[in-house]
């Protein structure tokens, strides 16, 4: 079986396995206060352009995320986000277990929160004519970057959520798990600097771009990284041998290796991509990035799938379906040739 469901099948990249041979026994602090971690920070920050950010390493997406929407939350504060949203859909209810409401927004197949529908959520929630404290207040917009589905927020609308936010005193944090994808978009109208520009705070994401596991959050709003290591021990984020994590990430941000590697996998989902057009099967949502979606009709698919797992997404009538077709930084051109070939015979 040939994978395209995710992008975190693989195990690491290379030159992070080369990393932990070479270290594995060295005698270092723990906890996230080594050297190597000390290393990934200054590169991180040097990316973002953002000399003064806080730097913290987790294991995973779930587990940042919820650490730092708890941490930032007061008890009767909720986070805001699109329907879509990872939070809202994929993370079991981890937000909500501690305590704090996610305020789900519709939103397009393209994944976006605007900046006018929380606009409208806070215009609402602050009327006059409502009670406001009988209701969980608005206090922190969630966004993905790239979206669940694929989509890229533009540098304008980053900077339209940022004002809207000041607007209602409202933290913004984007959940970048795919952010390497979005970066090296031929689409992406953004960088890293943006984002450490318009966001309160911000996750890099390493698990499922080239490291064996780890995120990065990215704390800007220094009211935010106030006693916040006593944040991630509480919910058990604070790996002892931290240095597992700044290895990965001194890697990744060494020679630009983060960016190259998810720039190849924009490349072969475009090829793939290339091949469903021609084919005839339509965009169920348009995404620039690793992630891609199409409807097959179901005939065509489950010849397919004997060979190929995709991410099942949606069915779209009694005789189509919608699936995600991800490349990874890890996805061969042998292995992306042989889908488009199969997706051509099959049609």
């Amino acid at each position: 079986m040939i994978y395209f469901n995710c992008d975190y099948n693989e195990g690491g990249h290379p030159k992070i396995l080369e990393l932990f041979a070479e270290t594995n026994f060295d005698q270092t602090p723990g906890y996230g206060e080594d050297l190597y971690c000390g290393h990934a920070r200054a590169l991180i920050r040097k990316a973002c352009r953002a000399e003064k950010a806080a730097v913290h390493f987790f294991t995973g997406g779930t587990q940042v995320n919820f650490t730092v929407i708890r941490a930032a939350l007061r008890p009767h504060q909720g986070v805001v986000s699109p329907v879509t949203g990872h939070i809202n859909i994929h993370e079991t209810g981890a937000v909500e277990a501690t305590g704090h409401k996610v305020l789900p927004v519709p939103c397009s197949v393209e994944g976006k929160l605007s900046a006018e529908q929380v606009s409208a959520l806070c215009e609402e929630h602050y009327s006059e004519s409502v009670p406001t404290e009988h209701m969980v207040q608005p206090k922190l917009v969630y966004i993905s970057q790239p979206t669940e589905n694929g989509a890229l927020y533009s540098r304008d609308e980053l900077a339209s959520l940022r004002a809207v936010c000041d607007k209602w005193n409202l933290y913004l944090f984007a959940d970048g798990a795919r952010m390497g994808y979005g970066l090296t978009s031929a689409q992406a109208e953004y960088t890293l600097e943006d984002m450490a520009k318009y966001c309160d705070v911000f996750t890099i994401g390493g698990t499922k771009c080239g490291a064996l596991f780890g995120e990065a959050a990215v704390i800007v709003n220094p009211e935010l990284d106030r006693d916040f290591r006593y944040a991630i021990k509480q919910n058990g984020a604070m790996l002892a041998k931290g240095r597992l994590l700044g290895l990965q990430f001194e890697a990744l941000f060494s020679d630009n290796l983060y960016f190259e590697i998810c720039k190849k996998a924009n490349l072969l989902a475009e090829k793939i991509t290339a091949a469903c057009r021609e084919a005839g099967f339509p965009e169920y949502a348009p995404s620039p990035t690793n992630q891609r979606f199409f409807i097959f009709p179901d005939k065509v698919l489950g010849k397919l799938q004997k060979k190929y797992c995709f991410s099942f997404w949606e069915k779209t009538d009694d005789t189509h379906t919608a699936v995600r077709i991800c490349t990874s930084w890890a996805t061969t051109e042998e292995n992306a040739d042989a889908l488009i070939r199969d997706i051509r015979e099959a049609r």
